[in-house]
């Protein structure tokens, strides 16, 4: 990392088991956690896809009783962890299992918060606010975008307000993460590039934040270089599993970048668009990300670490000066974005010009803000919406 590396406490709290088929582990994997009885936390469309049976068989020959919640939503809200946690408490449960993306990981988290340490999910927005120590989780991912499975983060809208809240603890991360790259063929492919979009956002975001570290720089490095080239891959190639498992395994690592760094404005900027537009979570971030790069580039050392990433991901030649290796950068990010069809206007979404303003100041209060690299308020957010409305340039 090119800026001057600050210190890091890192713990390792989470057994990552790859490979193709690493499915057929859980519940070898969920019973030597101690578990007896199980709930499998996923949403309709993995049922359909056929990976919950598939769970459940591993579970129950492993010997454990399972109950299922298969109502998962998309950005989930406190409405869905409260049904998840009716649930759980009916059935007694000593252990979870989150199985899909990144809002069937996410509710069984926040389920594990409430039957564990009770209270309200508003109770632990923000950072170690749980008291007690937590049920067995293990996460699997069946998408390659949030990299859950690899953090201490569930990240809950509140039903009646829509702020979405990151609350965060270490007793929160799973104990064990399954990346199976088999079960990402099943997603649609415009599941895969917006997925895929947030992960590379996670890498982009998290490699400059005040919160960096040479820790999270590798993660961040390492997770953009992967997926910058398996994406493309990906949707070229749908039925390539070994590049599934490249971006799934970036995904993975941006989810260390996270866990290690936090993120920023892009992020922040994404969070009103989804709450008044619906906009998905990836397209979101993905518009508004060339331009917190412009943003952040104008402070010297956030320029310098995007121009190592670019070199380090081949985007541009080696020896170029920053300015020049940023705006290849720049450039990268938006032609992935085309290939991945996300538009990359925010006219094309619906959003209002009229509202850009009331979503500036509810940008400046999102958590991740206050780690951006370059202190950002209101009227800056408002200057990245407003660069980010029609321009396709």
């Amino acid at each position: 990392m090119t800026a001057e590396p600050t210190g890091f406490d890192y713990l390792p709290r989470t057994r990552v088991v790859y490979g193709q088929g690493a499915l057929a582990r859980v519940g070898e994997l969920t019973h030597e956690l101690g578990v007896s009885r199980v709930m499998l936390v996923t949403d309709p469309g993995v049922v359909k896809a056929g990976h919950a049976e598939r769970a459940l068989r591993s579970l129950e020959t492993a010997g454990l009783h399972v109950t299922r919640f298969e109502r998962v939503k998309e950005n989930p809200t406190t409405r869905e962890v409260d049904e998840c946690l009716a649930v759980a408490k009916e059935s007694r449960i000593d252990g979870l299992v989150g199985l899909g993306g990144g809002s069937a990981m996410d509710t069984a988290k926040g389920c594990n918060f409430l039957i564990t340490n009770g209270g309200r999910m508003q109770d632990y927005w923000g950072v170690g606010k749980a008291t007690r120590e937590m049920l067995p989780l293990v996460c699997i991912p069946t998408t390659a975008g949030t990299g859950s499975e690899c953090q201490s983060f569930a990240l809950i809208a509140d039903a009646e307000s829509h702020q979405k809240m990151a609350c965060g603890d270490p007793k929160a991360s799973a104990r064990v993460a399954i990346l199976d790259p088999e079960l990402t063929l099943s997603q649609p492919r415009h599941v895969a590039a917006n997925t895929g979009i947030d992960a590379l956002t996670h890498a982009v975001e998290s490699a400059v934040t005040n919160r960096r570290n040479e820790l999270s720089w590798l993660f961040a490095r390492e997770a953009f270089v992967r997926g910058r080239s398996a994406l493309p891959a990906v949707l070229a190639h749908p039925e390539d599993v070994t590049a599934r498992g490249r971006m799934q395994w970036a995904a993975a690592l941006a989810g260390m970048a996270i866990e290690n760094s936090m993120l920023g404005a892009a992020h922040s900027a994404a969070n009103p668009l989804t709450a008044h537009y619906g906009i998905v979570h990836g397209q979101a971030v993905g518009a508004m990300l060339p331009h917190v790069v412009r943003f952040n580039a104008r402070d010297e050392a956030s320029r310098a670490i995007y121009a190592e990433l670019a070199v380090t991901a081949e985007v541009v030649e080696t020896g170029r000066d920053h300015a020049t290796a940023v705006a290849a950068l720049i450039r990268c990010l938006e032609e992935l974005l085309d290939r991945c069809a996300v538009p990359r206007a925010l006219e094309a979404y619906g959003v209002e010009r009229a509202k850009l303003p009331t979503l500036a100041r509810e940008a400046a209060g999102q958590w991740t803000a206050q780690f951006n690299p370059r202190p950002i308020a209101a009227p800056d957010f408002l200057e990245l919406y407003e660069a980010a409305y029609g321009s396709q340039s």
